[in-house]
């Protein structure tokens, strides 16, 4: 075969970029340390990383996002806060609720999702798992994904208001 040579400045050049990137990956793993350190020293998140599927990393985004919980005095204005509640739509006597708002924390909705489907799929929680599987032989996917995030959000609230790990009611077989 043809030898495919970078000859010395080609050489170089390579020597340099894995050196960057030698560097790079020292830097993202003394990053994911310190942000380790921070979520273990937190109550906050360490209560919520008792959760099946929440990491340190997600325990400090939706502690970030949510702030202080006593600015909130119950489960629904979080779950406002997030954009998890439904638009609700009037006409008369008439009165459908119809999908989520969005209204709030894109970051949060979007962690508060990542957690569900890496405890429903991949934890087996029974509490959100049999919950998400009632919800998705009715509706689809996506929908039971984040009917199942807003039940997560609900739990969250409960759990930092009250100083306790997660617990959930017992599931019947």
């Amino acid at each position: 075969g043809e030898d495919v040579s970078l000859g010395v400045v080609g050489d170089q050049l390579m020597e340099s970029f894995l050196s960057i990137i030698d560097e790079l990956t020292a830097q993202i793993e003394e990053l994911e340390s310190l942000i380790e350190e921070t979520a273990a020293s937190l109550e906050e998140t360490q209560l919520l990383m008792t959760i099946p599927g929440v990491s340190f990393y997600s325990s400090l985004l939706i502690t970030s996002e949510i702030g202080e919980i006593d600015r909130f005095d119950e489960a629904k204005q979080v779950v406002s806060y997030a954009g998890l509640d439904p638009v609700v739509r009037e006409s008369g006597d008439s009165r459908t609720e119809g999908s989520i708002s969005k209204r709030g924390s894109g970051d949060l909705r979007w962690i508060l999702v990542q957690c569900v489907q890496t405890a429903v799929h991949r934890c087996n929680d029974p509490y959100l798992g049999r919950f998400y599987a009632r919800l998705k032989q009715r509706k689809n996917h996506q929908i039971a994904i984040v009917a199942t995030a807003r039940k997560l959000l609900v739990s969250i609230f409960h759990m930092l208001e009250r100083e306790e790990v997660y617990d959930p009611p017992e599931v019947s077989a």
